[in-house]
């Protein structure tokens, strides 16, 4: 198998804006050198700069490719979280193969816990691994790139709707989320579904 595929996703537990998720596509033994990053980790384990700085190092890596898909609260709420994160993976992995016209059956395709793609037919080399973003580089370069590339957006989101601080928490349930929320009531960009169980 010439590439390995990683798929992780993000925003899954957020109240507002949309879940996202990147696929990333890298030759099979590529290895890294890079000075000055550190450890390549799983995005929850660094610091926001540190992700930035690693995201900019994927994006100009000539043997690296990814593809991103959000899904969007409304979608969410109609199909579910889990439903809404699978179309996502699904999504990104479709761009990805047709980005770089790879064959899916001729890869391995490792996805982070709780993720799947079609089923065994149709994607017959995926495999779901539990944290994988722990244990698999490209799963590791997948949460990065989704994590950053949805905090962007939330942070454009902030610019729509200012009242909320979503630059701040990225549409997750804080304190100061839930005070905003309680005040202004909730936005078009908000998970009216979520907000009933919190």
């Amino acid at each position: 198998m010439r590439y390995i595929i990683g798929i992780d996703e993000v925003g899954r537990g957020a109240l507002a804006g949309p879940v996202a998720v990147a696929a990333v596509a890298m030759p099979k033994n590529l290895g890294f050198k890079i000075k000055n990053l550190g450890k390549l980790r799983d995005s929850k384990k660094l610091t926001p700069l540190r992700r930035e700085l690693w995201f900019e190092y994927f994006k100009n890596h000539p043997q690296i490719t990814y593809s991103l898909a959000r899904v969007y609260p409304r979608v969410i709420e109609r199909k579910n979280i889990s439903k809404a994160a699978n179309t996502a993976a699904l999504r990104a992995l479709t761009r990805l193969c047709s980005k770089k016209r790879i064959n899916p059956r001729k890869c391995l395709i490792l996805l982070d816990g709780g993720l799947y793609v079609g089923n065994s037919g149709s994607v017959p080399n995926a495999r779901t691994v539990i944290k994988g973003d722990e244990r698999f580089a490209t799963v590791k370069i997948a949460s990065i790139i989704a994590k950053v590339s949805r905090d962007r957006f939330m942070k454009r989101l902030a610019k729509k709707y200012p009242r909320y601080g979503f630059e701040v928490h990225k549409g997750y349930g804080t304190k100061m989320h839930f005070r905003a929320i309680r005040k202004h009531g909730p936005s078009p960009a908000h998970r009216l579904t979520f907000l009933r169980f919190s």
